[in-house]
């Protein structure tokens, strides 16, 4: 009698309408379980089941709806459902105050600091602040946001350590800028003018300087960059180690450094060059090179950008470490034998920007953001260790 009976098919809700919650610390969304015609959505009690506070999260935008048929025992009609997909993030004031320069330094003072023996130096690597661009991550308000979060982690670090010297460097595109390759976005999606653009950039720097000066003294250091490099119809012009955002962002911070007292040294490079390296120790034992990245057009092409900078004769050419950004994903990578004795390494940076949609769409990979840093020990090899924050 029962031979020819079988289980109603499972009916599946839309793809991309399972229930789910993503949130990247400030832009969050999330799709709530299906509901019947006779139920009515409640975000802010999904959000709090979830952990999310109404006082401190708001949605955004209009929610997104999706329905669907699912049967039922006969005599029953078959049923509607409904699944809600909506957008949320954390609350900011209506009006962002940007922090002019002058106006932070202002506030510091020169920090007394009791007399430091270490063997280890500090090396943060402030990679693709990229000021004033809009995407997935949000706008300036996130950003700023972000490397805070950063620079309160790396300050609970530096309590906890002792280092002879903090290397604050920049590794490029500190700025998003308005001619770049993708200049008519940058039009479209830029939330600050360029002067805005620089000014916060300048704050941002000075206070990471503010905040490392309290626990060693500090060497910042700049390099040219694709997003910084000053263009004309989108066509790079000038020299790149002078005519560059990066470097006249450095510079406007060490005129305040020197007034104010601050203890940093600073490092750009030569006017015809976009890399630089310097000796960690003044012991020849580690040499570090830094570059933004974009001489290279994929990651996978940066050794032999390296090993071709060596035999020519780059300021590259005797580094043990080299450091690069531009392409906003953490990669170390282990190559050849050093001077040392010891192995180069590689190591590619994070990102802190507000993220690059254009290239999750094609390659379908996004990173994790953050602010990539290592510590080097005087003559000890290093291994390869980072930390992000």
């Amino acid at each position: 009698m029962l031979e020819d009976l079988k289980p109603t098919t499972k009916i599946k809700p839309p793809v991309g309408f399972e229930p789910a919650l993503e949130f990247d610390g400030t832009n969050g969304e999330a799709t709530l379980p299906a509901l019947s015609d006779d139920e009515k959505p409640d975000f802010e009690q999904f959000l709090i089941e979830a952990g999310f506070d109404p006082a401190q999260y708001e949605i955004v935008g209009v929610p997104r709806t999706s329905r669907w048929q699912v049967a039922r025992p006969f005599p029953l009609d078959p049923q509607w459902l409904t699944s809600y997909k909506f957008r949320f993030q954390k609350r900011h004031a209506a009006h962002l105050d940007l922090p002019t320069l002058y106006a932070q330094v202002k506030k510091t003072k020169k920090p007394v600091r009791k007399p430091v023996t270490s063997d280890k130096v500090f090396v943060a690597c402030l990679a693709d602040f990229q000021v004033g661009k809009t995407d997935q991550r949000g706008g300036t308000p996130e950003l700023i946001e972000r490397i805070h979060a950063s620079y309160a982690l790396i300050e609970q670090h530096l309590k906890k350590n002792k280092y002879e010297r903090i290397y604050a460097i920049d590794l490029g595109d500190i700025i998003e800028g308005f001619e770049n390759a993708a200049n008519l976005q940058q039009l479209q999606g830029n939330d600050l003018s360029i002067m805005q653009q620089v000014d916060l950039a300048c704050a941002l720097i000075w206070d990471f300087l503010k905040m490392a000066s309290k626990y060693a003294p500090i060497t910042y250091a700049s390099i040219g960059s694709n997003h910084c490099q000053w263009r004309v119809s989108k066509q790079a012009v000038g020299k790149p180690g002078v005519d560059d955002w990066g470097i006249v962002i450095l510079q406007q911070v060490r005129r305040l450094a020197v007034e104010v007292g601050l203890d940093v040294d600073f490092l750009i490079p030569q006017p015809q060059d976009e890399s630089l390296a310097f000796d960690a120790f003044g012991d020849g034992f580690h040499v570090v090179g830094i570059a933004h990245g974009h001489q290279f057009n994929r990651p996978e092409n940066a050794v032999t950008w390296w090993r071709g900078s060596t035999f020519g004769h780059q300021p590259v050419a005797a580094a043990s470490l080299l450091l690069t950004g531009h392409f906003h994903h953490l990669r170390v990578v282990e190559v050849g034998e050093s001077h040392n004795g010891g192995s180069r390494y590689w190591v590619q940076a994070t990102t802190s920007d507000s993220g690059s949609s254009w290239f999750r769409r094609v390659s379908g990979e996004d990173s994790k953001t953050g602010i990539t840093c290592l510590e080097l020990q005087k003559g000890v090899h290093f291994g390869g260790t980072v930390i992000r924050f």
